[in-house]
C-alpha cells in the first residue's frame, strides 16, 4: 500500500477552491495568487494522475473524482480544525453566538445550558433573544433557532423540538375547574395568548371543545408574558410540555387537561452550511440535537 501524500499546501488548494469553485475566492482566502491556486492544484492533479477539475470559460467545475475528494478532503480538514481548536481551548476562549426567541431561551435553553457549559468551559455562549430574524454574516450569527415550519431558502434546517402544546394554569385555577373536568369547562376562564395565538384555536379543536371561545383573552407578543401572566392566575397559558417540565413536576403549574395538541410548527436549528466548520457551533449543534431527543 502506498504511503504517499501530496503536499498540505497543494491540499488546501484544492480544498479552498472546490468550496468557492473559484480560484480568485479561493486564493483570498489563503493571501496567494489566483496563478498560485492554480499551479498548485496542476501539480496535484499530475501527482494523483486524474482531474480534478473541469476548467470551462468563467466558470469552474469539479470531475466526479474531484467531487470524492473533495468530500473527503473537507472532512478531514474539519477534523484537523476540531482538534486544533480542543488542543488549544485551554489557551483562549471561544465565543459562539445564538439567536432565538424570548420563550425558547427562556423555557427550554437557558435551564439546560450548565450542562453544556460543563461540558465545554472554553465555549462562550451569547445567546441573542427576540423574535427579529437576523442575518447571519450581518449580525455574527453562529446558528439559529427559528419557530416556524423549517425549509429556510440556502439554511440548513433541522427539526428539534416539536412536542405537544397543553393548557397550563396555577393549582387554584385548576382547584376552580372540579374534579375531571372538560375541555368546554375553559368556556368561563381567559386563556392567556402569546405570539402564536392561533395555537388556542388548534387545541380546542383537537379537543372537541364547543364552548370556549379561542378569539378571547390577552395576546402578549413578547418574552414570557404569557407565562407570567398564567403564573399570576389571569387564566391558562398553552405550553409545550418540554417547557413547562419541572414546573409540572414540582407542582407549580398544573396541566389539567390530558389531551396535547400537534402543530405543524416547530423549533428548528438553522445555519448556513460552512457554520459546522467552526469547532464551537458543531460542538453546541451535536449538544442541542442529544437533549433534544432527550
Amino acid at each position: 500500500m502506498s504511503d504517499f501524500l501530496p503536499s498540505l499546501s497543494a491540499l488546501r488548494a484544492f480544498e479552498a477552491a472546490a468550496r468557492h469553485l473559484s480560484m480568485t475566492l479561493a486564493a483570498r482566502e489563503l493571501n496567494v495568487t489566483p496563478g498560485a491556486v492554480s499551479l498548485q492544484i496542476r501539480d496535484l492533479e499530475t501527482s494523483l494522475g486524474v482531474r480534478l477539475f473541469e476548467r470551462k470559460t468563467r466558470a469552474l467545475a469539479l470531475t466526479p473524482e474531484g467531487a470524492d475528494y473533495f468530500t473527503t478532503l473537507r472532512a478531514a480538514f474539519r477534523l484537523v480544525r476540531e482538534a486544533t481548536a480542543a488542543i488549544t481551548a485551554r489557551n483562549r476562549g471561544t465565543v459562539l453566538n445564538i439567536t432565538c426567541t424570548a420563550g425558547f431561551a427562556t423555557y427550554w435553553l437557558v435551564p439546560r445550558l450548565s450542562r453544556f457549559e460543563a461540558l465545554n468551559p472554553e465555549i462562550d455562549v451569547r445567546i441573542s433573544a427576540s423574535h427579529r430574524v437576523m442575518d447571519f454574516q450581518r449580525d455574527g450569527i453562529d446558528l439559529a433557532i427559528r419557530h416556524g415550519l423549517g425549509g429556510y431558502d440556502g439554511l440548513v434546517s433541522e427539526r428539534l423540538v416539536d412536542d405537544e402544546l397543553v393548557p397550563v394554569c396555577t393549582p387554584k385555577l385548576a382547584d376552580a375547574l372540579g374534579p375531571d373536568p372538560s375541555p368546554d369547562a375553559l368556556a368561563p376562564f381567559q386563556l392567556i395568548h402569546d405570539v402564536y395565538r392561533h395555537d388556542w384555536q388548534l387545541w380546542l379543536e383537537a379537543a372537541g371543545a364547543s364552548d370556549a371561545d379561542a378569539a378571547r383573552g390577552p395576546v402578549f407578543m413578547h418574552g414570557n408574558g404569557a407565562y407570567e401572566a398564567m403564573k399570576a392566575g389571569l387564566g391558562f397559558a398553552l405550553m409545550r410540555r418540554s417547557f413547562v417540565t419541572t414546573e409540572l413536576e414540582d407542582g407549580q403549574v398544573v396541566a389539567p387537561f390530558p389531551v396535547g395538541v400537534a402543530s405543524r410548527l416547530a423549533f428548528h436549528l438553522v445555519y448556513p452550511g460552512q457554520a459546522l466548520e467552526r469547532p464551537a457551533a458543531a460542538a453546541f449543534r451535536r449538544w442541542l440535537l442529544s437533549e433534544a431527543q432527550r
